[in-house]
């Protein structure tokens, strides 16, 4: 159960020795820990027989306790299920288990996975009847369906990554109780299904995580099959996973990771790459084929640079877990995991702990810190008894969370993203992420029948927690009961969508570049062209994100599809009816609205907010074709503007404060001079914020907003400072490369400091900067002296 909020760090610590968490310090002896048959019968200082050892305390732990908790139980529910898998084997020319065929959607993976359970079962118990079960399965796939005569069909991912990684994991885990011919049959099909030449390029279905998830497997055949050519292979195919790139899959220099060429996939397949990366690096460490490229520590970076920025109290954020947000609970035996935003994240931290054991003892320290943060701070789904967790993971995160050593808070600042549209923006208490598309990164990802109503995700959809946990937002079945067309943040055309519109597997891009912006690393002027997905919707969008609020503008919003258009302030979701947390009353005034727990929206200018209280209905089977059929119910606070049918040029303004009071947001309402609009049009968002001096904006089209003008498409933030200093940030969010010019038309005695890629033109009554080759979308800093 979710522990309460205001539990300290002394009993959450004195938690962990309840559960027998401090026992994970000190490994029992060898001998207690090895899996039945270890010694595989050779000689002493044998390199492969090393490895296979190395790689099964990888995967099944070792240095744990399994009479204490919670490694007794979660051993015990691995038996349990082992013998039911056993019980039910009944092989037929097409499956190993009634209702369970080779044929699609994830068969033979599916049956790959009982294997491995059932060989964990053997692992824990030494028990003959799951031996022999294991050896007849593995057999029985050998002869029928998993054999160097087999042509793959359906997704080649089963053939080439699913099945293959856990039937080596099989095959490791017995050992010398398998018999040479029957661990050389798996090794042929596997040599079959990844050949070589797989490894040999980096394209297509080879690349990023795929990449990893297949040297892993290579790794692993090699070791199990003696061949130090396989191993050599599978390091060397890992030499292209790590440098940065500037397009395509992989991990970029400002943080962003995509997978599948147009997606935003750093939760999911950026944790498999990230978990397949420290598995390998933890098991050649110190062998013959150690891992010794020094671009692996692109990687190291990347825990703090890529991805812990995405992790918020233990989850991570649904913004780049691409077609995963689907799978909340699948249907079957093997998916009575939930699988949200908390799940997600508690694998990246699993990832980070076992990756920590191949890093610098600094950055060790550092993601311990924030390793036992996330922990400490996870009230919603704990960390320490996640469902998912093997003893393995279970036993590194308690060992971490019970070393003394500092706790990491949440930090503050802002993240953009920009080569896959995603920005996060941090502050006191609450965090927010904006998700945008563009010819480079697709409006959603569907596929499998998988998520095929995430049309909207992309069109500038908001998800934020504030201070007060709020972590079920949207962990607790937002996914398929949401208003599909009403995603929080969004401008959409309400025209009615198929399933899978615009195609699947990131095909559904708009053919617009301008989307980005600049930041100085606590606030940001982030904005987004956006182009309807089967819509001629139209307009521009913009996130200037500031201190206590997020000023949210549009405008130009046009549309020619006969239906109205809407701008969807928020869509929160309130839990299951008739819950303590699904009844807050939505308290409004003049120009705002406020809901406790939550947080508030201001909304000037005498636009109409329409709010909606409802209760809807889906389920999992709705939104994925794997997922469960039961029906689920949750109610939803929906706050919208409504632009009516075809508009031509509309517009709106309103403010975001996650976590805020009632009075602080009817204050805010109350204050006209807290913000200043300078430019509200088709070509120029320009905004001001003097108690902040904060100055924002994004220039669609060259011209002058306000105090400032711009000879190009462009994005300026400017903050002044004590002393009679300010900083201006520049970026170029269409990525053109072109050089654009700024004025700020205030008069500045000199330039103090400034990026390599700004050029000063001329201070004095007004400040000139040119903007020279910003490709990436990179913000630019010039530091000055005010006159």
């Amino acid at each position: 159960m979710p522990q309460p909020s205001a539990w300290s760090r002394r009993a959450f610590l004195a938690g962990l020795t309840a559960t027998g968490a401090t026992t994970a310090a000190a490994p029992p002896a060898a001998a207690d820990t090895r899996p039945p048959g270890a010694s595989g019968g050779s000689e002493p200082g044998d390199p492969y027989e090393g490895l296979r050892r190395r790689w099964l305390e990888i995967a099944l732990g070792g240095g744990y306790d399994p009479a204490a908790e919670p490694y007794a139980s979660r051993i015990a529910r691995t038996v349990r299920l082992a013998a039911d898998h056993l019980a039910a084997m009944a092989p037929t020319p097409t499956s190993l288990w009634p209702g369970h065929p080779y044929d699609p959607p994830a068969g033979i993976t599916r049956s790959c996975a009982r294997l491995w359970t059932m060989a964990q079962g053997w692992h824990h118990t030494g028990d003959p009847a799951l031996l022999a079960g294991v050896v007849r399965g593995l057999d029985h796939l050998a002869a029928t369906v998993y054999h160097p005569g087999t042509t793959r069909y359906g997704n080649w991912w089963e053939w080439q990554i699913g099945s293959p990684r856990l039937l080596l994991d099989t095959v490791a885990a017995l050992g010398d109780r398998l018999t040479p011919d029957r661990r050389e049959a798996v090794c042929a099909a596997v040599d079959h299904f990844i050949p070589d030449a797989l490894l040999g390029s980096y394209t297509g279905t080879s690349t990023g995580a795929n990449r990893v998830d297949l040297a892993r497997s290579v790794a692993l055949r090699g070791i199990l099959g003696r061949r130090p050519a396989k191993i050599a292979l599978a390091r060397d195919a890992l030499t292209p996973v790590f440098p940065h790139v500037t397009a395509g899959d992989g991990l970029y220099a400002d943080g962003s990771f995509v997978q599948h060429t147009w997606v935003a996939y750093s939760g999911t397949y950026g944790q498999v790459l990230l978990d397949g990366l420290a598995r390998l690096l933890a098991l050649l460490t110190g062998s013959p084929w150690a891992v010794t490229d020094p671009r692996r520590q692109l990687v190291l970076d990347s825990v703090e640079h890529a991805f812990a920025p995405l992790i918020h109290n233990g989850l991570m954020m649904d913004v780049v877990n691409g077609r995963a947000v689907s799978r909340g609970r699948l249907a079957g035996d093997e998916g009575t995991v939930p699988r949200g935003d908390h799940f997600h994240g508690h694998a990246m931290i699993a990832a980070i702990a076992l990756l920590a054991e191949s890093a610098s003892p600094a950055e060790r320290d550092r993601w311990h810190a924030r390793i036992r943060g996330w922990t400490y701070r996870d009230t919603t789904e704990p960390v320490l008894t996640s469902p998912q967790f093997g003893v393995a993971a279970l036993a590194r995160l308690h060992t971490i969370a019970a070393a003394p050593g500092p706790v990491a808070p949440e930090p503050t600042g802002h993240r953009l993203f920009a080569a896959m549209d995603r920005a996060v923006h941090r502050r006191p208490g609450w965090a927010a992420a904006v998700a945008m598309a563009s010819e480079r990164i697709a409006h959603y990802e569907c596929g499998n029948g998988e998520h095929p109503r995430g049309w909207h995700t992309g069109a500038g959809m908001v998800l934020w927690w504030p201070a007060d946990t709020q972590g079920g937002q949207y962990t607790d079945a937002f996914w398929p009961t949401v208003d599909p067309y009403r995603m929080p943040g969004t401008t959409v055309s309400t025209r009615r969508l198929p399933d899978r519109a615009g195609g699947e597997w990131g095909e559904p891009r708009p053919p617009v570049r301008w989307v980005g912006g600049a930041t100085d690393g606590e606030y940001a002027a982030v904005g987004q062209q956006l182009a309807g997905l089967g819509s001629t919707l139209t307009a521009r969008k913009s996130w200037i994100c500031a201190d206590d609020a997020i000023i949210c503008l549009g405008s130009a919003i046009g549309c020619r599809d006969g239906v109205p258009v809407e701008t969807v302030i928020d869509n929160r979701n309130l839990g299951a009816p008739g819950s303590p947390a699904a009844s807050p009353a939505l308290a409004t005034g003049p120009g705002w609205a406020h809901l406790p727990g939550h947080g508030g929206w201001v909304v000037p200018g005498g636009q109409r907010l329409r709010t909606l209280r409802e209760d809807r209905t889906g389920a999992w089977r709705d939104i994925n074709s794997g997922g469960s059929p039961e029906r689920i119910t949750r109610r939803y606070q929906t706050l919208w503007l409504d632009h009516g049918s075809d508009p031509t040029a509309a517009a709106y303004r309103y403010l975001l404060m996650p976590g805020a009071n009632r009075r602080a947001v009817a204050a805010r309402a109350q204050d006209p001079g807290w913000l200043t609009v300078h430019a509200l049009d088709a070509a120029r968002h320009a905004v001001s914020v003097r108690s902040l001096g904060l100055l924002a904006a994004n220039f669609w089209e060259p011209g002058r907003a306000g105090p400032l003008t711009a000879s190009a498409p462009v994005s300026v933030l400017v903050r002044r400072r004590p002393g009679r200093r300010a900083a201006l940030w520049l970026a170029e969010p269409p990525r053109t490369g072109a050089p654009v010019e700024i004025v700020w038309h205030r008069p500045v005695r000199r330039v103090t400091a400034h990026d390599p890629g700004i050029e000063v033109r001329s201070t004095g009554r007004a400040l000139r900067l040119r903007l020279n080759g910003a490709t990436a979308c990179a913000s630019h800093g010039c530091e000055v002296a005010l006159d």
